[in-house]
């Protein structure tokens, strides 16, 4: 197999500074709002970027584009910060942003949910809020970078429609709880797929919070209370391939077909060799593109609001050594 290499994203120095501000006092009421008085135009901007973890392979690599997509504007001053898949953590960096006079704050909420207060916080405060990866409903005054998650997974259960055999046993594994990604990816492939193949049995099913090593625990203990399991249907890569890695050489399961959603240079090269079988592509590159020109519209008043989708195509064994070759030559898969 070949190399497969993540430019992991490191803590901003501000980072430290952010979490010595706790109790700061936070400016609420709106102040740069278009209703109150143009924002101020800036030789430099400062944006804030809150992923979700550096864990999860896909954020990270959301992470690393963020930051090479921003350098491409001389206005803009980009500095990330690792939620590390932790709600008090990344409200907590919310404030501190907030309180630190960002321009603007983009958001990957790790439960939007437990997010929704703060993100409403520095929508008050008056700073352009977009909220990516996933988009955050319930809160007025905030834009979007996202994909549509049900679309997602539909298209990845669609082609396993006549691929998973009758009669055959399947593990499930979702994202976090209340994650606006991981419940319509999962309610795609309940109508997609699990609706209309009613001869399929789900053996087992948990919450692995899109991380690989919680989906291999889960992955060895099903596979040891169910010697059958006919497909892993896995809400994104990262867990797909710990499952994987789970029953790697493992007898009874050579023939496992495993589904994931993100099209991670992982993914394609597992799907390439055989290892997995289908996934769909959400773009981290076309999704930090579209983040910082809207971010940059909102902050120089090119755009009042901005609310966009990137696609979602199939990737199979068919099309895998396409988007390896770009992920090669992106220097996200070493030869």
């Amino acid at each position: 197999m070949k190399n497969f290499t993540r430019r992991t994203f490191a803590f901003s120095t501000a980072a430290a500074v952010a979490f010595s501000l706790v109790g700061c006092s936070v400016t609420t009421g709106n102040p740069g709002s278009s209703d109150t008085a143009p924002r101020e135009q800036k030789d430099e901007y400062r944006v804030a970027y809150i992923a979700r973890a550096q864990a999860d392979s896909f954020a990270a690599w959301l992470a690393d584009e963020m930051q090479d997509e921003a350098a491409n504007y001389e206005d803009l001053k980009l500095e990330v910060f690792d939620g590390q898949a932790d709600d008090e953590i990344e409200n907590r960096m919310i404030e501190n942003a907030i309180a630190n006079k960002f321009d603007a704050i983009i958001i990957q909420a790790n439960n939007a949910d437990a997010q929704i207060p703060y993100i409403q916080q520095a929508v008050d405060a008056g700073i352009v809020t977009i909220t990516t990866n996933p988009r955050v409903e319930g809160v007025d005054g905030t834009n979007s970078v996202d994909a549509n998650p049900y679309d997602q997974g539909a298209i990845v259960a669609q082609t396993a429609l006549e691929q998973i055999p009758e009669g055959a046993n399947v593990v499930v594994l979702n994202g976090p709880a209340g994650n606006f990604h991981s419940t319509e990816r999962r309610n795609a492939w309940e109508k997609e797929f699990f609706e209309k193949r009613p001869d399929v049995k789900i053996v087992a099913e948990d919450t692995a919070n899109w991380n690989k090593d919680e989906a291999l625990t889960l992955m060895e203990d099903w596979s040891l209370a169910n010697p059958k399991i006919d497909a892993i249907v896995s809400v994104n890569d990262n867990m797909a391939s710990g499952a994987l890695e789970a029953v790697k050489g493992k007898s009874g399961f050579e023939g496992i077909l495993a589904y994931g959603v993100d099209g991670t240079p992982e993914a394609t090269l597992l799907i390439q060799e055989g290892k997995m079988t289908a996934t769909s592509l959400q773009d981290a590159g076309e999704l930090a593109q579209l983040n910082m020109k809207a971010v940059h519209d909102l902050l120089t008043g090119a755009e009042e609001e901005v609310n966009v989708n990137v696609g979602n195509p199939l990737i199979t064994k068919d099309n895998a050594q396409e988007y390896i070759d770009l992920y090669t030559e992106a220097g996200l898969i070493d030869n």
